[in-house]
């Protein structure tokens, strides 16, 4: 009876109770803490694979660009390289500046080459690219200068050459009727540039980015001499290179001098002359290319006599 008594609990006490409370309070701490461990490798899994994704549209973003700039190089290089082909004098004037184009490309080639290329070098090939076009579209107008001084091709050379000798022939019968004394002679000569504005108003500009056109304008000075009629003037107009602006397309060509040389010639005229009087002529050019900065020069000739000229100074442009 007494061994009974000391191993039953007294009424309303807790004893063996209390060891399951513990165990439970430590399986739920141990339960949650594994829940958030789920929950964070989960957040964690769905930010990496976030980021995966931003980074590959990067990537496929700066692929797209470089090869939409090989496009676009491999077609200014084509351009050039046609450029070259078709005319040999392009050829001189690349290789005057081989050292800057080499340079060039050799730099555009390194970056699209790199496929881990940045945006920034990205941003410099396309710089670099624009930079090779511009300087394909000064050689383009380059070409059509020079092809200006070009008025005979080479296959028409011998019969050009022949017609020359038959004109020298006329010529020579011709001068021995001249009477120098019915040459005429051209004053208050003026080459004015011109700007062209939208209303098709014509302003006078002395900046070479803005002149549209040169107006030659002259007095053709009374000679009581020459007979009345027509009379054909021709003018010839010199850039600041020295080289003449002569397009055969826009109406240029050749004449001849009255020692039997050949001159090129911008533009020409025939003027009703009347015997006795003063006439005023003006002479329009509007070429297919822009005006460089520095010294123009205006000659006049008549039956092959230069008979007045002139200058005129284009100056360099500024912002406006």
């Amino acid at each position: 009876m007494t061994e009974n008594t000391f191993n039953t609990p007294a009424p309303g006490s807790p004893g063996p109770e209390k060891p399951r409370s513990r165990n439970g309070l430590i399986y739920g701490i141990l339960i949650a803490a594994l829940a958030g461990t789920w929950i964070y490798m989960l957040y964690d899994k769905n930010k990496s694979s976030e980021q995966i994704a931003q980074k590959t549209v990067q990537v496929d973003s700066i692929s797209s660009s470089r090869d939409a700039l090989q496009q676009e190089y491999n077609a200014a290089n084509a351009r050039l390289d046609d450029l070259i082909s078709q005319n040999t004098r392009m050829d001189s004037l690349v290789k005057t500046k081989d050292k800057e184009i080499q340079d060039m490309k050799a730099r555009i080639s390194s970056i699209l080459s790199n496929k881990n290329a940045t945006q920034s070098q990205l941003a410099e090939a396309r710089r670099l690219i624009e930079q090779l076009k511009s300087s394909i579209e000064g050689y383009q107008q380059t070409i059509e200068r020079l092809e200006g001084e070009k008025i005979v091709l080479a296959g028409e050379r011998d019969v050009a050459r022949k017609e020359r000798d038959s004109v020298g022939v006329v010529k020579d019968s011709l001068n021995k009727k001249v009477d120098l004394g019915s040459v005429l002679h051209a004053s208050n000569i003026q080459l004015l540039p011109l700007r062209i504005k939208h209303n098709g108003k014509e302003v006078e500009t002395s900046k070479a980015k803005r002149a549209d056109m040169m107006r030659v304008s002259f007095d053709l000075d009374d000679n009581r001499i020459a007979p009345t009629g027509d009379k054909e003037i021709f003018v010839a107009i010199t850039a600041p290179d020295n080289t003449p602006l002569a397009v055969e397309a826009l109406g240029s060509g050749r004449f001849t001098l009255e020692d039997g040389t050949e001159k090129l010639y911008t533009t020409k005229k025939t003027v009703a002359y009347t015997t006795g009087q003063k006439q005023s002529v003006t002479m329009d050019w509007k070429q297919n290319s822009d005006y460089k900065v520095g010294d123009y020069t205006v000659e006049i000739y008549h039956n092959g006599f230069k008979i007045g000229q002139g200058k005129v100074t284009l100056r360099k442009g500024g912002l406006f």
